[in-house]
């Protein structure tokens, strides 16, 4: 699934974002979620969010539960 929709985001979630810094490479974070900083419903970029190793950065990808 994209991180594209807020509403498909939660707390504890397992997710790959780009960092800021990554942007240009497109090299993938994993992480889980502790805090999601976008407002707005969408965002086409991603939904950013702060990761609980605390890297903030935006979903490109929410892992599914195994």
């Amino acid at each position: 699934m994209d991180g594209t929709v807020r509403s498909k985001l939660k707390i504890g979630m397992e997710v790959q974002i780009v960092l800021k810094s990554d942007q240009r490479t497109g090299i993938l974070t994993h992480g889980f979620v502790k805090q999601i900083l976008t407002k707005s419903p969408n965002h086409p970029h991603g939904i950013k969010v702060k990761l609980e190793s605390g890297e903030i950065g935006r979903v490109k990808e929410i892992c599914e539960a195994s």
